[in-house]
C-alpha cells in the first residue's frame, strides 16, 4: 500500500484521533490500500469489542406515511388523499407489539411521517398507551424530525418537552433525519427538513435529559468525501461532550423509487467497496467515543452485511419484522430476519452472537450452537418442506380425486 495509508492506519491503530484530512483520504482508497484499511478495522474492532457480533430483537411500527416534508430520497412519504395513505390507528399499534412481545421483542421502533394534523399530544398519546401495557418495554421512538414538529406545535422549550416524552415513557431517540449533516447539500435533498445545527440541538438536548440516540448517516447520493468526513466529526465532537450515542450506522441509500436519484441526478447508491468503506472508515475514526458500529442487512441484504462484520462492525441491527421506509425506496431484503437467522450469519463468520437491549446490556449469549435451534413443532403442526411438501400434495391430489364422481363422457358418434 502508500506509505501515507500505512501511516494513517498505524496511527489509528495505535489509538490516535484521526484528523478531519486523514478521515477524508481514508474514504477514497482504492485496491491495496482499501484491502489494509478493512483490515485495520476488523483489528480496531476486535481490540475495542471484542469477537461478540450483537442483535436486538425489535419491531418497527412506522404509524403513518402521511407526510409533507417532501424530501427527495424518499419513498415512503404520501399525502393524505393519496389511495395508499394509511394513519394506524393506537389499537392497531397495540396488536402489533402484542406480536412482537409474544415473540420475544425488547424494543419497538417507532417513526413515522410528518403528518400535518398531528401535534405533540398524538406522540405522548402512542407513549402512554404502549407503556400501559408492556411497562418492561423499551421504547426507541421519534426522529429528530419528529421531535422538532412536536415541540413547535407544542409550544414548550425544547427541554421541557424531552422531558414531557420521557415521562411518558419514551426510552431513546434514532438518531435518523441527520442524512448528511451539510446545510449546502440539506437544501438539495431536503430543503424543507430541519438544517444542521437543530439537528444538533435536538440530539444533543435528549442527550442531556437522559435520552441517548443511535446516530446515522445516509451516504451513495450526491455527496462528497469532505461532506461525510464533516459529519462523522460532528458525531464524534457531540460524543465526546454528551456520551450519548449508543452506535454509528451508516445507510446506503435507496435509489429506485426516489426523486433524488430519478430527477436530481444521484448516483444509483453505493458500490460494495463504498459500503465497507464507509464502515471501515467509521470505526477508525469514531474510536474509542462510539465503539458500536451497526450493519444495516435492510439496505447491505444479509450477505454484504457479514462482509460488513469483517470491516469493523460490530452489530447486526434488529429484526424489525416489518419495515416499510426502506423498502418503499426500492430495498429488496425483506422486512424481517428471525433471530436464528441473524445467529447463523453470525456464526457462519466464527463469531459469537449476542442478544442485547437497546442500551447494548446483553440479554443473553450464545456461545453454544445448540443454542440457535428452534425447537421443532409436532409434524402435525410444523409446515412441511422439500420432499415431505411434494408427497403431501401428490396425497391430497390422489384423494380428492378420488372423491370425485366418475363421469361418463358420452358416445362419440
Amino acid at each position: 500500500m502508500r506509505p501515507e495509508t500505512a501511516r494513517l492506519l498505524d496511527a489509528a491503530l495505535s489509538g490516535c484521533e484521526l484528523t478531519a484530512a486523514e478521515i477524508e483520504c481514508l474514504l477514497q482508497v482504492q485496491g491495496a490500500d482499501l484491502h489494509a484499511l478493512l483490515r485495520a478495522a476488523d483489528a480496531a474492532r476486535e481490540e475495542d469489542v471484542g469477537p461478540d457480533v450483537s442483535y436486538v430483537v425489535c419491531r418497527n411500527l412506522n404509524f403513518t406515511n402521511v407526510c409533507y416534508v417532501g424530501c427527495t430520497y424518499c419513498g415512503f412519504a404520501r399525502h393524505a388523499g393519496d389511495r395508499d395513505a394509511y394513519d394506524h390507528p393506537l389499537a392497531l399499534l397495540l396488536e402489533k407489539t402484542r406480536e412482537a412481545v409474544a415473540r420475544g421483542a425488547s424494543e419497538v421502533c417507532i417513526q413515522g411521517g410528518i403528518h400535518p394534523k398531528k401535534d405533540h399530544t398524538h406522540y405522548r398519546e402512542i407513549l402512554i398507551a404502549l407503556k400501559r401495557e408492556f411497562p418492561e418495554l423499551h421504547i426507541h421512538a421519534f426522529s429528530p424530525e419528529e421531535i422538532d414538529h412536536g415541540q413547535k406545535q407544542s409550544g414548550m422549550p425544547l427541554r421541557e418537552y424531552l422531558l414531557w416524552l420521557k415521562a411518558a415513557g419514551l426510552g431513546t431517540i434514532p438518531g435518523t433525519a441527520a442524512e448528511i449533516l451539510d446545510d449546502e447539500l440539506r437544501r438539495v435533498i431536503a430543503p424543507r427538513k430541519l438544517m444542521t445545527q437543530r439537528w444538533l440541538e435536538i440530539v444533543r438536548t435528549a442527550h442531556q435529559v437522559g435520552l441517548r440516540s443511535s446516530s446515522t448517516l445516509m451516504y451513495g447520493h450526491l455527496e462528497t468525501p469532505r461532506q461525510i468526513t464533516n459529519h462523522l466529526v460532528q458525531l464524534r465532537a457531540l460524543q465526546k461532550e454528551t456520551g450519548g450515542f449508543t452506535e454509528f450506522v451508516p445507510l446506503g441509500f435507496i435509489h429506485e423509487q426516489t426523486r433524488l436519484y430519478q430527477h436530481l441526478g444521484a448516483r444509483p447508491g453505493p458500490s460494495t467497496s463504498e459500503d465497507l468503506r464507509m464502515l471501515a472508515a467509521a470505526r477508525l475514526s469514531l474510536r474509542p467515543w462510539i465503539s458500536n458500529i451497526q450493519v444495516s442487512w435492510v439496505k447491505l441484504g444479509p450477505k454484504l452485511a457479514q462482509w460488513g462484520l469483517l470491516a469493523g462492525a460490530n452489530d447486526f441491527g434488529g429484526t424489525l419484522m416489518e419495515e416499510s421506509i426502506s423498502r418503499e425506496a426500492g430495498a429488496a431484503f425483506g422486512e424481517n430476519l428471525a433471530p436464528e437467522e441473524i445467529r447463523r450469519l453470525i456464526r457462519e463468520l466464527g463469531r459469537v452472537p449476542v442478544e442485547r437491549t437497546t442500551l447494548y446490556e446483553i440479554r443473553r449469549r450464545f456461545d453454544d450452537p445448540v443454542q440457535d435451534q428452534v425447537p421443532v413443532p409436532p409434524s402435525s403442526q410444523r409446515p412441511l418442506r422439500g420432499p415431505e411438501r411434494f408427497r403431501a400434495g401428490v396425497d391430497r391430489e390422489l384423494r380428492a380425486r378420488a372423491e370425485l364422481p366418475i363421469q361418463v363422457s358420452p358416445p362419440v358418434r
